[in-house]
């Protein structure tokens, strides 16, 4: 009774071996169709979609693509400048016939814009055949001068246009605009002092003292100054100061703040002058108080016109 009796091991029957393996390859066969069945949908799922994206493909470019329907049958071109509607649609890059829904818009907008004397473009579609553009242009309100050497040994003078913001653009050649020869020869004022390597065409100018010379060509062309005398250069070069020479040979000093205030001096003394049958023959308006002034005698002559580049830009023109 004090020892237990040995413990057995106890053996499986055959028959409850052959039941287990069974059940296990069962499971494992199930498994496997499992699989195959999802792998099945997964290849005929992607292939309806690949199916279906083609029949879109092919419907899109069935019937909206190569529809004739929509072929380009005017593109209308608007400018508030003086470029030619013909070079814009040449520059843009759109010929009639091409299908409308197809355009690139924002290519053809990048196209415009590349140009430098172009400063903003819109394009719209207009169902079913008309690709509507309107292009609106920089004013040239200044030019600089610069002279190059040719690898040939020659010295050319290049001239670049800037607008009032400071936008360096290349002159538009004459044959692409739609105003005569005679008024796109009108010379504007030109800016001495400027650094060259920021004349690159389509490039802001980075100096201040450029951008306030820009604002005194503007701000003159508004002012009472206007019509009575004529820029014909202005001298950055010297820092804090900007420097006048006038058609009549005058230099005016100007200080690159208060603009406004400044021309209207200048006009408060040019009255003066005129009065007293003088011309200025040197003034510098930078000096706050006790003006420095020197005459010269009034030569009898018409007032000047100014060239206003704002009468240069009013024209509107469709193709």
């Amino acid at each position: 009774m004090w020892f237990k009796p040995a413990r057995r091991n106890r053996r499986r029957s055959p028959g409850e071996v052959l039941q287990v393996k069974l059940r296990a390859g069962e499971v494992r066969d199930a498994r496997v169709q499992l699989a195959i069945r999802a792998v099945a949908v997964g290849l005929g799922t992607v292939f309806g979609l690949y199916v279906l994206w083609r029949a879109g493909e092919w419907g899109l470019d069935k019937f909206v693509y190569e529809n004739p329907a929509f072929a380009i049958a005017q593109v209308d071109i608007q400018t508030d400048g003086m470029i030619a509607p013909q070079q814009l649609r040449r520059w843009s890059g759109v010929e009639p016939g091409a299908n409308l829904i197809g355009v690139d818009l924002a290519g053809v907008k990048r196209n415009l814009e590349l140009v430098s004397t172009i400063e903003s473009v819109s394009i719209e579609r207009i169902l079913p055949r008309t690709l509507k553009i309107r292009v609106t242009e920089r004013r040239p309100v200044a030019q600089a001068d610069l002279l190059r050497s040719l690898p040939s040994g020659d010295v050319v003078a290049a001239v670049f246009q800037l607008d009032g913001q400071g936008f360096v653009m290349q002159p538009l050649d004459p044959r692409l605009s739609v105003l005569p020869l005679s008024q796109l020869n009108d010379r504007l004022p030109v800016i001495n002092g400027l650094n060259p390597s920021q004349l690159q065409p389509g490039h802001r100018l980075e100096s201040a003292q450029a951008l306030a010379a820009l604002r005194l060509v503007t701000a003159f062309n508004r002012s009472p100054m206007a019509g009575l005398a004529e820029l014909q250069s202005v001298d950055i070069s010297e820092p804090g100061v900007i420097e006048v020479t006038t058609g009549r040979g005058g230099v005016i000093t100007f200080s690159p703040d208060r603009l406004e205030q400044q021309l209207e001096r200048w006009r408060l003394i040019y009255d003066w002058g005129r009065r007293a049958g003088k011309d200025v023959a040197s003034l510098d308006l930078a000096v706050g108080n006790n003006v420095p002034v020197k005459w010269t005698v009034a030569e009898i002559s018409p007032a000047v016109t100014p060239k206003s580049a704002k009468t240069l830009y009013l024209r509107r023109k469709n193709v």
